[in-house]
């Protein structure tokens, strides 16, 4: 709380007097003389801000509290004022149901303020599911390039591993063919030894006889 900025308790403040200030509109808001309701509208409009604000500066958990504070005190000081006041407010007798009436209409004020809390609050929530929804889904858009990705890698892996493969085998078999003629080659050689030597021997034996 001590990073809150001491100008936004200002906006309570503003609260508490236009909920005071609704004392002192007639209780006929709806008579053929609209001026009353309009100014009820535009207190109602200006409380409805002030809960916006509240909102956004003081935010949705301290900030209720001091508008239930708000509303809590200044209701005291209506019912006081209109009781002591009662001959300014136009009620010669003191009912319950007037000064019940002078209480509604501070409640219904902040409760206002309560509703453009909630809509500034819901308009955040909502924001942050929209900014949810965008990550999800840039995350599933980077899942799905990375496996495609992988893919084409494992694809690449493969032919690279048929292709060494091919390579290799076909080396082999090169050298087994030079082998076979080497082979075949010494065999030639080794027999051919063979005819000169025994050719060599029957010559021997001749001229001995």
């Amino acid at each position: 709380m001590n990073d809150i900025k001491k100008i936004y308790y200002g906006v309570p403040g503003l609260l508490a007097v236009l909920i005071f200030l609704s004392n002192f509109l007639s209780t006929e808001l709806f008579s053929s003389d609209l001026q009353n309701f309009s100014v009820w509208f535009v207190l109602m409009l200006f409380s409805f801000a002030c809960g916006w604000l509240l909102d956004k500066t003081l935010g949705w958990r301290h900030g209720g509290k001091i508008v239930f504070a708000v509303v809590v005190s200044t209701v005291f000081v209506s019912v006081v004022m209109v009781s002591i006041f009662s001959d300014y407010f136009g009620m010669r007798n003191l009912l319950a149901e007037n000064v019940l009436l002078f209480t509604l209409r501070n409640i219904v004020l902040g409760a206002v303020a309560l509703f453009g809390m909630t809509f500034a609050e819901l308009i955040k929530l909502q924001n942050e599911i929209n900014s949810e929804r965008e990550l999800n889904g840039e995350i599933k858009r980077n899942v799905e390039d990375n496996r495609r990705r992988a893919e084409v890698i494992i694809t690449e892996a493969r032919l690279k591993a048929d292709k060494l493969l091919f390579d290799s085998e076909k080396k082999l078999n090169e050298a087994l063919e030079k082998l076979n003629r080497l082979e075949g080659r010494i065999r030639e050689i080794i027999q051919i030894e063979k005819e000169l030597i025994k050719k060599y021997e029957e010559e021997n034996n001749n001229d001995i006889v």
